[in-house]
């Protein structure tokens, strides 16, 4: 008899072929990565010293980068934007449901972080802690060094929960010999050990920015070359020591005035299946040299780990949204502070972490944002965007895209986005302005409401008070991503305390929970799974709607094993699925529709 267990548990993997010799031409670099070993637990390392003053080792780097000016007087739009929302949001949104102050990175701090089931992992430049979900620290705050034996808080962190594993992934780079750093857990415990590694890249990458694929852990940065990869991701689960990279150049594309940062798709929900492409995105503004019209550019990188000479990365489409100016300074003295005349850095140019992929029945779905001058004036504006791609053609669209720029002379910045598993769409961002230190904010939408819209009211998650000084850079990148409960989105992002303090801050917050949410389909649905005698048995009860929906049993590589088309009926459902001859493995089950979607691990043994 097969029985199951509603738990969390590392997926069946697919482990790539024989070793290859290594290769490193102008086209591609393929090299094994070097394994440090594992990792002391966490919870048994030294606290960090503080050091407030710190600078990132990357400002020098970054501070001497040439910022996008406009060269065609003529680029459009010629006065505001046209898809401005000047107007605020009148739904309710509540206040976080947690809320606590992280830790206090370097100058800029680089705040990232990812929540799983039970922990939040923050790192900011130079540390990283682990902490519950009521904002307990359960580790102290740790020198980055303290993961790789023989490194240096050299930072710009990120941290990733990868879902479909149950594991946590820490990186951060390495000036001296070019270096990227991963630790990937042991356990699903973020407290416990790592499998460390690090891998020498052809040249220094800058503004690493990760995401979770099928077959890898993919990484752009701010360089020149192989300025894409993939990491063996299902061996470096295992901690295998051969892992290894594969990195591509991207493809010639109009300048982005020596700042490349290109966003790998980041994939929520059922991983997309192996052997799918990773999706890139960037835009460019018609305001720059060689470029006429405002676009956004697709890229697609496939990797085979088996031949990785086959490996590519291509223009997979081009579209060409409502026009925008993503043009502000050329000394990055952007964004206005209250009561002070420094000015802060926009992070103009590029789409902010991260690129959210989510898989639905019959298309994807892609968030993007980035920051935009609404008046030619300096003042910011979040662009933002949902686009979706059609599960047979592969082709994407803009579903639908808005500029929010409440007119209340502030400015909003360093956004970070995500949708949950209703479709809600959930930005956060910093807001600056005369009348504003620089504080923390979100905002959001519901998935039946107009498209091109932000409806609750803007809440400041924590109200800056006092300006920066002593520079311009600030943040650098924030970051929010999807509790695995599919509804709650967790947010780090820094913004400034008393007396100038550069502080950093964690907070969490649901749509679903707000009050008269239109869209709650699945919000009390009780969803039970066990299996007997070779069948898969599931049953939803108390589901607010009736009307078809489709099951769908997937492996952790995102094959779809089992699916049928069922309805719901006086709120409830079930359905059987034979799953003898299936792998002892976890699985997931995924039931839902085009506008809501729950997702189950389960366990067959």
């Amino acid at each position: 008899m097969k029985k199951t267990l509603l738990i969390l548990s590392i997926c069946t993997l697919y482990f790539s072929g024989n070793a290859q010799q290594e290769i490193n031409n102008e086209e591609i670099t393929y090299r094994k990565g070097e394994y440090l070993g594992v990792s002391i637990p966490l919870k048994d390392l030294p606290a960090a010293e503080e050091k407030s003053n710190e600078i990132a080792k990357d400002h020098a780097l970054r501070q001497n980068r040439v910022r996008p000016e406009a060269v065609n007087e003529n680029a459009l739009p010629l006065g505001k934007d046209p898809l401005i929302q000047e107007s605020f949001g009148t739904d309710i949104n509540k206040a976080p449901l947690k809320s606590w102050d992280g830790q206090t990175g370097a100058f800029p701090p680089d705040p990232s972080g990812a929540a799983g089931p039970n922990h939040y992992v923050q790192a900011v430049n130079t540390k990283y802690r682990v902490y519950d979900k009521n904002g307990v620290g359960l580790t102290n705050s740790l020198n980055l060094s303290s993961l790789w034996a023989g490194s240096t808080n050299d930072g710009d962190p990120i941290v990733m929960y990868d879902r479909h594993a149950d594991r946590w992934v820490i990186t951060q780079f390495q000036i001296s010999g070019n270096k990227i750093l991963f630790a990937v857990s042991t356990t699903p415990d973020p407290t416990g050990t790592y499998y460390t590694y690090q891998y020498s890249m052809p040249t220094f990458p800058d503004y690493p920015k990760f995401s979770i694929w099928s077959d890898g852990y993919y990484m752009t940065s701010n360089t020149n070359q192989k300025n894409a990869v993939a990491f063996d991701r299902s061996k470096m689960l295992v901690g295998d020591a051969s892992a290894a990279m594969i990195g591509l150049n991207l493809p010639s594309m109009a300048t982005h005035y020596g700042f490349k940062s290109v966003l790998p798709a980041d994939a929520d929900g059922p991983l997309p299946p192996y052997g799918t492409p990773n999706y890139m995105f960037y835009f460019q503004d018609d305001s720059w040299n060689g470029v006429s019209q405002d676009q956004i550019r697709i890229l697609k990188m496939a990797v085979d780990w088996v031949t990785p000479s086959n490996s590519t990365i291509t223009l997979h489409q081009t579209l060409y949204p409502t026009a925008f100016n993503s043009v502000f300074t050329t000394n990055w003295n952007d964004i206005t502070q209250k009561n002070s005349s420094q000015k802060l850095d926009a992070i103009s140019s590029i789409f902010n972490y991260r690129a959210q992929y989510i898989r639905w029945p019959g298309f994807n779905t892609v968030t993007l944002c980035n920051i935009v001058d609404v008046d030619n004036a300096n003042t910011g504006g979040i662009r933002w965007y949902e686009l979706r791609q059609d599960e047979t053609t592969a082709q994407f669209s803009v579903f639908q895209e808005g500029t929010y720029a409440p007119a209340d002379g502030a400015s909003r910045f360093i956004g970070t986005m995500a949708m949950d598993m209703d479709k809600n769409i959930a930005l956060a961002y910093n807001l600056s302005g005369t009348n504003n230190f620089p504080s923390l904010a979100y905002t959001g939408r519901y998935a039946i409401q107009n498209p091109g819209q932000m409806y609750l009211q803007e809440q400041i998650a924590m109200a800056g008070t006092a300006a920066q000084s002593g520079g311009n850079r600030f943040g650098d990148y924030s970051h929010m991503s999807l509790d695995p409960d599919g509804y709650t989105f967790w947010v780090t992002g820094e913004y400034i305390g008393s007396g100038g303090s550069r502080k950093t801050r964690i907070y969490s917050f649901s749509l679903l929970q707000m009050a008269n949410s239109p869209q709650a389909q699945f919000n009390n649905a009780d969803l039970v799974a066990f299996v007997n005698d070779g069948q898969l048995n599931m049953a939803m009860k108390a589901v607010n709607f009736d009307g078809p929906v489709s099951v769908e049993l997937f492996e952790m590589n995102g094959r779809v094993v089992r699916s049928s088309n069922e309805n719901i009926t006086n709120g409830a459902m079930e359905k059987s699925f034979d799953v003898n001859g299936l792998a002892p493995a976890t699985y997931i089950i995924r039931i839902g529709n085009t506008d809501v979607q729950r997702i189950q691990k389960i366990v067959i043994q």
